[in-house]
């Protein structure tokens, strides 16, 4: 029997959310789900819970990272549609139905991406925070504006041609890829509907580190932003070959693509309300 999804979900000492992200897709009705879940040796409750929940294939053993786990479960993938969700994420009650009907619409999309809420630690509703339809520049210059949590790959045009996670990215990995997918002629679109709940806490791995003044914390962060400078470098245009030069390109267009960024969230998430009511 074919496969409608396969879920891929890294872990490591998140015991204490991976029960509802577990929860949320074995809850999913109307579509058939493989959800693999690969984790990098948790010592905390994460094996006794995923224990709780037989849809869920567990996998524990060394990585190399959260990428090298998601592009274990991309290379064990068989459904037709490949998501990566985190494990303290949730996907929403009947988004892959939704999706599923929304994607037989769309035979010649890549990658079908949708908006989601942002929760608090304690799973609390924060502020939705919807999309638009892809605009590459907003990647290569403000930084990744889709969500991987509401966002599916096409295993067949995707996955099945090699397209993973580039394993040396640590903080912008998901940027990289759609630029990429970009680049190589992938073809984006953008689905006006609230499919998952990301979980903001304060120690997300693109978080953690901003807002304090150690040496080590300020480290951390320029790499982040480097990882993010050889995007730009690598799938936009090089101004300058003194790359000084460019920095000054980068910061005008930064700031447009910002305003344009407000602006596209505000046009879209009214019409997304309107369309909800």
């Amino acid at each position: 029997m074919s496969l409608d999804f396969t879920i891929v979900t890294a872990s490591y000492n998140y015991g204490h959310y991976i029960g509802e992200c577990l929860e949320s897709v074995a809850n999913q009705e109307g579509v058939t789900i493989e959800h693999l879940v690969f984790d990098g040796g948790s010592t905390d409750e994460t094996a006794e819970v995923v224990g709780r929940f037989p849809h869920a294939n567990f996998v524990q053993e060394p990585d190399n990272g959260m990428c090298d786990a998601i592009n274990k479960g991309f290379r064990a993938a068989k459904g037709k549609w490949v998501m990566w969700l985190n494990s303290d994420d949730r996907l929403l009650p009947g988004a892959l139905a939704a999706f599923k009907k929304f994607a037989e619409d769309h035979d010649d999309a890549d990658v079908i991406y949708g908006g989601w809420n942002f929760i608090n630690a304690d799973g609390s509703f924060r502020k939705r925070m919807t999309v638009f339809p892809h605009r590459p520049s907003l990647i290569l210059y403000v930084g990744c504006y889709i969500g991987t949590t509401s966002a599916f790959y096409r295993r067949e045009t995707v996955i099945d041609e090699g397209h993973h996670l580039n394993e040396r990215f640590r903080y912008v990995m998901d940027g990289e890829f759609y630029a990429r997918l970009h680049s190589v002629g992938k073809k984006f679109i953008y689905y006006p509907r609230i499919l998952a709940d990301f979980r903001w806490h304060g120690e997300n791995l693109s978080l953690r580190n901003h807002g304090k003044s150690t040496i080590d914390d300020w480290l951390t962060l320029q790499k982040q932003y480097a990882e993010t400078r050889a995007i730009r470098r690598a799938y936009g245009r090089r101004w300058f070959r003194d790359d000084n030069f460019n920095g000054f390109v980068d910061a005008t267009l930064y700031v447009y693509w910002r305003a344009m960024k407000a602006l596209l969230k505000r046009i879209y998430l009214f019409r997304l309300e309107k369309d909800q009511h």
